[in-house]
């Protein structure tokens, strides 16, 4: 293990790539989440989710690397052509806690090969397996590469994207919106940037679609009572505390990608999505409360409680009845909630046009 330089609080996470087995890179993944639970007061929140963020790209690129050796070491050979890895979510979105799940997919070149949907089928299974060992838990929407749903060539994910983009019920439109979310982790790039490239041109070429990300989007909990009160859980086991996760994460996450696809910026990070947005319309006040309201939902977000589990970290994403009390986060929090209670409004808003204009 590498020490953390003390000037700056930047961990060298070297020692990652050089794992040479499951067990090394779980070792890895272990004592660096420690190291990161330590300095996470020391450092801004989005510097220290940066680091986060940095340890997961690098355990998962060794997790395929580790992945081809022993397919190689069983008798499969290399992988038969190029693919792409890809992640989707708050790993998309380079937004990931210490225990995010799994959300990934593949993308398969269109070479000819007899031999590439059977070794790709078990490479897939094996890889979502051992990023369960390595502390990933399996994603239980099951958006996973070991999901034919989440792997496909270039020409059947286009073929896919295109049915989504022609039907706007419910559950393709959830699939576009975990798409639009997609970020390149290793493999060839080309396929990443080919797949996003199809992915907006069906935006423009099915002006729709923005009603219908509209209609799914504006569902919302809510999370604040006439009186401008928190509403927390009442029943189960966190009575009295708030789900920060979707109580604020996902519903500004939701509202930022929305206004991002309807503009077309092709940012990834809700804050970079943030300020191209915000430099194509400087004088929205909105945009701006969400990005102090996006950085206290990171922060409370990074913040709950959590526990170990065979070494690695698992969290509900409730700030608890006690934590509550607290003068400072109930202050955030409810600022928070009114910046959501904004953005609601205004998706309501242009979802009323919206419907106006399809009479």
């Amino acid at each position: 293990m590498k020490s953390i330089n003390s000037t700056d609080y930047v961990l060298d996470f070297s020692d990652i790539p050089v794992a040479s087995s499951w067990s090394q890179l779980k070792e890895r993944r272990i004592e660096y989440q420690t190291h990161l639970q330590q300095q996470r007061i020391e450092l801004p929140i989005l510097e220290w989710m940066m680091q986060v963020n940095q340890m997961h790209d690098l355990i998962t690129t060794k997790a395929l690397e580790i992945c081809e050796k022993e397919m190689m070491e069983a008798g499969y050979g290399p992988p038969p052509v190029p693919y792409s890895f890809i992640v989707f979510g708050s790993a998309g979105r380079k937004e990931s806690t210490l225990w995010s799940d799994q959300d990934n997919g593949l993308i398969i070149s269109d070479e000819t090969n007899e031999f590439k949907d059977r070794y790709f089928e078990l490479f897939t299974n094996i890889l979502c397996e051992q990023l369960a060992y390595l502390g990933y838990e399996k994603c239980l929407g099951k958006v996973m590469c070991s999901e034919p749903l989440w792997r496909k060539s270039l020409k059947e994910w286009e073929l896919t994207l295109a049915e989504w983009q022609s039907d706007m019920s419910w559950e393709p439109i959830r699939y576009l919106i975990i798409a639009a979310d997609m970020r390149h982790i290793t493999g060839d790039q080309r396929l990443t940037d080919e797949l996003k490239g199809i992915f907006y041109r069906g935006f423009k070429e099915v002006p729709e679609l923005q009603y219908a990300i509209l209609r799914n989007t504006v569902r919302h909990k809510a999370t604040l009572n006439i009186l401008g009160q928190v509403v927390t859980e009442r029943f189960g086991d966190h009575a009295g505390g708030f789900d920060i996760k979707y109580g604020v994460y996902i519903p500004l996450v939701n509202f930022v990608r929305f206004m991002a696809l309807q503009l077309d910026v092709r940012e990834t990070t809700t804050k970079k999505r943030l300020e191209k947005l915000i430099s194509l319309d400087s004088d929205n006040v909105l945009l701006e409360s969400c990005q102090k309201a996006f950085d206290m939902a990171i922060q409370l977000r990074m913040s709950t409680p959590c526990t170990l589990s065979d070494g690695l970290l698992i969290s509900s994403n409730y700030i608890s009845e006690q934590e509550l009390k607290k003068k400072t986060i109930m202050h955030e929090l409810r600022e928070s909630l009114g910046v959501i209670r904004g953005t609601h409004r205004a998706l309501q808003r242009l979802l009323r046009f919206a419907e106006r204009r399809k009479l």
